[in-house]
């Protein structure tokens, strides 16, 4: 299990509890979490799970594949170094204290 901060867009913090197996968006999903819409259900098929990663975490996480690449190029402002997707993000004990933060909007 690991502990994920979740960080809305006006700056509200949002801790819970992710069991290991399960995505960072499904953590998300299952807390009812706002800012991350999560349309394709995980499918890697949209960019409304999207999110930056705290910059301390970057190089913690697995690299990002190329369907998630394409999809990061429809988010709305994705930053090259920290956007991410969430429901490209398996939970481990690893990802423990994982900051992620919400862009503007999702698209």
């Amino acid at each position: 299990m690991a502990k994920i901060t979740y960080v809305e867009h006006n700056g509200t913090k949002h801790e819970v509890d992710v069991a290991n197996g399960l995505t960072v968006m499904e953590g998300a999903r299952d807390n009812n979490i706002p800012g991350i819409e999560a349309d394709c259900g995980g499918a890697c098929a949209c960019s409304t799970c999207h999110v930056y990663v705290d910059g301390a975490w970057t190089d913690k996480l697995p690299p990002k594949d190329a369907m998630e690449e394409d999809m990061l190029d429809f988010a709305w402002e994705p930053d090259a170094d920290r956007s991410r997707l969430t429901c490209q993000l398996k939970v481990t004990d690893e990802l423990d204290g994982l900051v992620v933060q919400m862009p503007e909007k999702q698209i």
